[in-house]
Protein backbone atom coordinates (compact mmCIF):
# COMPACT_ATOMS: atom_id res chain seq x y z
CA UNK A 1 0.00 0.00 0.00
CA UNK A 2 2.52 2.52 0.74
CA UNK A 3 4.71 1.78 -2.58
CA UNK A 4 0.93 2.36 -4.23
CA UNK A 5 0.56 6.00 -2.62
CA UNK A 6 4.20 7.04 -3.09
CA UNK A 7 3.69 6.08 -7.03
CA UNK A 8 0.12 8.12 -7.11
CA UNK A 9 1.88 11.12 -5.82
CA UNK A 10 5.12 10.39 -8.22
CA UNK A 11 2.80 10.16 -10.67
CA UNK A 12 0.56 13.20 -9.64
CA UNK A 13 3.92 15.33 -9.43
CA UNK A 14 4.76 14.48 -13.31
CA UNK A 15 1.67 15.59 -14.75
CA UNK A 16 2.43 18.70 -13.05
CA UNK A 17 5.63 19.12 -14.14
CA UNK A 18 4.34 18.35 -17.93
CA UNK A 19 1.20 20.58 -17.60
CA UNK A 20 3.20 23.36 -16.18
CA UNK A 21 5.85 23.07 -18.96
CA UNK A 22 3.34 22.78 -21.56
CA UNK A 23 1.87 25.96 -20.38
CA UNK A 24 5.07 27.86 -20.29
CA UNK A 25 5.82 26.42 -23.66
CA UNK A 26 2.97 27.73 -25.19
CA UNK A 27 2.76 30.90 -24.56
CA UNK A 28 6.83 31.91 -24.54
CA UNK A 29 8.08 32.18 -28.07
CA UNK A 30 11.44 33.56 -26.99
CA UNK A 31 13.89 30.36 -26.06
CA UNK A 32 16.16 32.27 -23.54
CA UNK A 33 13.20 32.96 -21.13
CA UNK A 34 11.19 29.90 -21.85
CA UNK A 35 13.95 27.97 -20.78
CA UNK A 36 14.46 30.40 -17.48
CA UNK A 37 10.85 29.57 -17.67
CA UNK A 38 11.12 25.42 -17.88
CA UNK A 39 14.26 25.47 -14.80
CA UNK A 40 12.53 27.34 -12.43
CA UNK A 41 9.93 24.77 -12.85
CA UNK A 42 12.10 21.83 -12.71
CA UNK A 43 13.66 23.56 -9.18
CA UNK A 44 10.02 23.97 -8.05
CA UNK A 45 9.13 20.16 -9.21
CA UNK A 46 12.12 18.54 -7.85
CA UNK A 47 11.53 19.70 -4.20
CA UNK A 48 8.77 18.35 -4.34
CA UNK A 49 10.07 15.16 -5.72
CA UNK A 50 12.43 14.72 -3.06
CA UNK A 51 9.06 14.57 -0.62
CA UNK A 52 8.25 12.20 -2.16
CA UNK A 53 11.29 9.93 -2.43
CA UNK A 54 11.32 10.69 1.21
CA UNK A 55 14.73 11.54 0.19
CA UNK A 56 16.86 14.20 3.12
CA UNK A 57 19.43 16.47 2.23
CA UNK A 58 22.14 18.29 3.48
CA UNK A 59 23.99 21.09 2.43
CA UNK A 60 27.48 21.70 3.16
CA UNK A 61 28.77 25.45 2.54
CA UNK A 62 25.68 26.37 1.23
CA UNK A 63 27.03 29.96 1.14
CA UNK A 64 29.10 29.40 -2.06
CA UNK A 65 25.68 29.01 -4.07
CA UNK A 66 25.98 33.12 -3.77
CA UNK A 67 27.93 32.53 -6.59
CA UNK A 68 25.19 31.29 -9.04
CA UNK A 69 23.81 34.93 -8.45
CA UNK A 70 26.45 36.68 -9.06
CA UNK A 71 28.35 34.64 -12.51
CA UNK A 72 26.74 32.32 -14.33
CA UNK A 73 29.17 28.58 -13.90
CA UNK A 74 29.67 25.44 -15.53
CA UNK A 75 28.55 23.27 -12.52
CA UNK A 76 30.44 19.97 -12.43
CA UNK A 77 29.23 16.98 -10.47
CA UNK A 78 29.80 13.20 -9.44
CA UNK A 79 26.56 11.02 -11.34
CA UNK A 80 25.25 7.69 -9.90
CA UNK A 81 21.69 7.95 -10.52
CA UNK A 82 18.28 10.15 -12.32
CA UNK A 83 17.70 11.15 -8.51
CA UNK A 84 21.10 13.32 -8.85
CA UNK A 85 19.06 15.54 -11.65
CA UNK A 86 16.29 16.34 -8.79
CA UNK A 87 19.17 16.40 -5.97
CA UNK A 88 20.44 19.28 -7.92
CA UNK A 89 17.28 21.23 -9.32
CA UNK A 90 15.64 21.32 -5.45
CA UNK A 91 18.61 23.61 -4.69
CA UNK A 92 19.03 25.54 -7.67
CA UNK A 93 17.69 26.21 -11.38
CA UNK A 94 20.02 24.48 -13.32
CA UNK A 95 20.58 23.62 -16.90
CA UNK A 96 21.62 20.45 -17.41
CA UNK A 97 24.17 18.61 -20.10
CA UNK A 98 22.57 15.47 -21.25
CA UNK A 99 22.92 12.56 -23.80
CA UNK A 100 21.30 12.64 -26.92
CA UNK A 101 20.22 8.62 -26.07
CA UNK A 102 18.73 10.35 -22.78
CA UNK A 103 17.07 12.81 -25.32
CA UNK A 104 15.56 9.93 -27.67
CA UNK A 105 14.17 7.91 -24.85
CA UNK A 106 9.97 8.17 -24.98
CA UNK A 107 9.40 9.32 -21.38
CA UNK A 108 12.96 10.69 -19.89
CA UNK A 109 13.51 12.50 -23.17
CA UNK A 110 10.32 14.51 -22.62
CA UNK A 111 11.47 15.46 -19.52
CA UNK A 112 14.69 16.50 -19.78
CA UNK A 113 13.37 18.37 -22.76
CA UNK A 114 10.76 20.09 -20.92
CA UNK A 115 13.41 20.43 -18.09
CA UNK A 116 15.32 22.84 -20.62
CA UNK A 117 18.40 20.20 -21.01
CA UNK A 118 21.10 20.40 -23.32
CA UNK A 119 22.40 17.72 -25.38
CA UNK A 120 25.57 16.25 -26.44
CA UNK A 121 26.91 13.11 -28.68
CA UNK A 122 29.11 11.27 -26.89
CA UNK A 123 29.98 9.11 -29.51
CA UNK A 124 30.98 11.51 -32.02
CA UNK A 125 33.55 13.97 -31.94
CA UNK A 126 32.05 15.66 -35.22
CA UNK A 127 29.41 18.08 -33.68
CA UNK A 128 31.56 18.80 -30.36
CA UNK A 129 32.52 22.31 -31.66
CA UNK A 130 29.04 23.25 -31.95
CA UNK A 131 27.85 21.82 -29.11
CA UNK A 132 30.45 23.64 -27.16
CA UNK A 133 29.32 26.93 -28.45
CA UNK A 134 26.12 26.02 -27.58
CA UNK A 135 26.70 25.36 -23.91
CA UNK A 136 29.28 28.71 -23.84
CA UNK A 137 26.11 30.74 -25.00
CA UNK A 138 23.81 29.23 -22.55
CA UNK A 139 26.51 30.74 -20.08
CA UNK A 140 27.32 33.56 -21.36
CA UNK A 141 23.19 34.14 -21.77
CA UNK A 142 22.98 33.68 -17.67
CA UNK A 143 22.15 30.12 -16.94
CA UNK A 144 23.75 28.08 -14.46
CA UNK A 145 25.11 24.54 -16.71
CA UNK A 146 25.67 21.49 -15.20
CA UNK A 147 27.72 18.78 -16.22
CA UNK A 148 28.58 15.20 -15.36
CA UNK A 149 31.87 15.16 -16.69
CA UNK A 150 32.46 10.93 -16.03
CA UNK A 151 29.73 10.79 -18.76
CA UNK A 152 27.64 8.67 -17.79
CA UNK A 153 26.53 7.36 -14.21
CA UNK A 154 28.27 4.67 -12.48
CA UNK A 155 27.79 2.11 -9.20
CA UNK A 156 28.92 5.00 -7.00
CA UNK A 157 31.79 2.75 -5.72
CA UNK A 158 34.63 5.52 -6.96
CA UNK A 159 34.44 8.54 -9.64
CA UNK A 160 34.99 7.67 -12.98
CA UNK A 161 37.64 9.45 -14.81
CA UNK A 162 36.84 12.68 -16.42
CA UNK A 163 36.44 13.70 -19.91
CA UNK A 164 38.17 17.03 -20.48
CA UNK A 165 36.54 17.90 -24.13
CA UNK A 166 33.16 19.78 -22.47
CA UNK A 167 35.42 21.74 -19.94
CA UNK A 168 36.05 23.73 -23.18
CA UNK A 169 32.86 25.42 -22.26
CA UNK A 170 34.24 27.24 -19.53
CA UNK A 171 36.95 28.79 -21.15
CA UNK A 172 34.69 29.73 -24.38
CA UNK A 173 32.31 31.05 -21.81
CA UNK A 174 35.30 32.92 -19.40
CA UNK A 175 32.94 31.44 -16.10
CA UNK A 176 34.59 29.74 -13.15
CA UNK A 177 33.73 26.11 -12.38
CA UNK A 178 31.85 25.28 -9.06
CA UNK A 179 32.54 21.50 -8.12
CA UNK A 180 29.71 19.74 -6.60
CA UNK A 181 29.64 16.40 -4.69
CA UNK A 182 26.81 14.62 -4.06
CA UNK A 183 26.96 11.48 -1.65
CA UNK A 184 24.12 8.93 -0.74
CA UNK A 185 24.78 8.17 2.56
CA UNK A 186 21.74 6.16 3.86
CA UNK A 187 18.85 4.00 2.71
CA UNK A 188 16.10 2.80 5.05
CA UNK A 189 18.38 4.47 7.86
CA UNK A 190 21.26 2.13 7.06
CA UNK A 191 24.63 3.59 5.50
CA UNK A 192 25.32 3.10 2.00
CA UNK A 193 26.81 0.09 0.77
CA UNK A 194 28.05 -2.51 -2.16
CA UNK A 195 25.11 -4.88 -0.31
CA UNK A 196 22.28 -1.75 -1.00
CA UNK A 197 23.75 0.51 -3.45
CA UNK A 198 21.48 -0.57 -6.15
CA UNK A 199 18.54 0.69 -4.77
CA UNK A 200 19.97 3.91 -5.48
CA UNK A 201 22.15 3.98 -8.02
CA UNK A 202 21.57 3.76 -11.76
CA UNK A 203 23.80 2.54 -14.34
CA UNK A 204 24.65 0.20 -16.83
CA UNK A 205 22.12 -1.48 -18.42
CA UNK A 206 19.85 -1.28 -16.12
CA UNK A 207 16.24 -0.56 -17.28
CA UNK A 208 14.53 2.81 -16.00
CA UNK A 209 10.90 1.34 -14.50
CA UNK A 210 12.31 -1.40 -12.57
CA UNK A 211 14.45 0.45 -10.50
CA UNK A 212 12.48 3.52 -9.92
CA UNK A 213 9.88 0.73 -8.58
CA UNK A 214 12.44 -0.65 -6.05
CA UNK A 215 13.15 2.75 -4.97
CA UNK A 216 9.60 3.48 -4.59
CA UNK A 217 8.52 4.24 -0.92
CA UNK A 218 12.47 3.61 0.48
CA UNK A 219 14.11 6.71 2.54
CA UNK A 220 17.06 7.83 1.56
CA UNK A 221 19.59 10.42 2.96
CA UNK A 222 21.98 12.54 0.89
CA UNK A 223 24.69 15.09 1.49
CA UNK A 224 25.62 18.03 -0.75
CA UNK A 225 28.83 19.35 -0.70
CA UNK A 226 29.63 22.66 -2.63
CA UNK A 227 33.24 23.33 -3.21
CA UNK A 228 35.64 25.80 -3.79
CA UNK A 229 35.12 27.54 -6.90
CA UNK A 230 37.90 26.69 -9.93
CA UNK A 231 38.73 29.92 -11.73
CA UNK A 232 38.98 29.70 -15.59
CA UNK A 233 39.95 32.25 -17.91
CA UNK A 234 40.67 31.83 -21.79
CA UNK A 235 44.32 31.26 -21.18
CA UNK A 236 44.09 27.89 -19.38
CA UNK A 237 43.72 24.10 -20.96
CA UNK A 238 40.97 22.02 -20.44
CA UNK A 239 42.75 18.68 -19.25
CA UNK A 240 43.83 21.19 -16.35
CA UNK A 241 40.50 22.40 -15.25
CA UNK A 242 39.47 18.95 -15.80
CA UNK A 243 42.35 17.35 -13.56
CA UNK A 244 41.71 19.73 -10.88
CA UNK A 245 37.86 19.40 -10.79
CA UNK A 246 38.71 15.54 -10.77
CA UNK A 247 40.88 15.55 -7.88
CA UNK A 248 38.83 17.87 -5.91
CA UNK A 249 35.79 16.08 -6.18
CA UNK A 250 36.71 12.49 -5.68
CA UNK A 251 38.53 13.28 -2.11
CA UNK A 252 35.31 14.76 -1.09
CA UNK A 253 33.61 11.55 -2.31
CA UNK A 254 35.59 9.20 -0.90
CA UNK A 255 35.92 11.23 2.53
CA UNK A 256 34.21 9.33 4.99
CA UNK A 257 34.26 11.63 8.02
Amino acid sequence: MRRLFHLLWHLWLTLDFFCAALFWQLITPDPVLRRQRFIRNSHRTAKRYLKAFRLTTKVFNPERLELLNQKSCLVVANHVSYIDIMVLSSIHPFVFITSVEMGANPFLGDITRMGGSLYTNRKTFVSLPQEIEKFAAAIRAGFNVVLFPEGTSTDGSDLRPFRSSLFETAIKANADILPVCIKYTKIDGEPRSEANRDLVCWYGDMSFTPHFMKLLGRSLEAEIHILEPIACGTQVKRQKLADEAYERLREEYLNQD
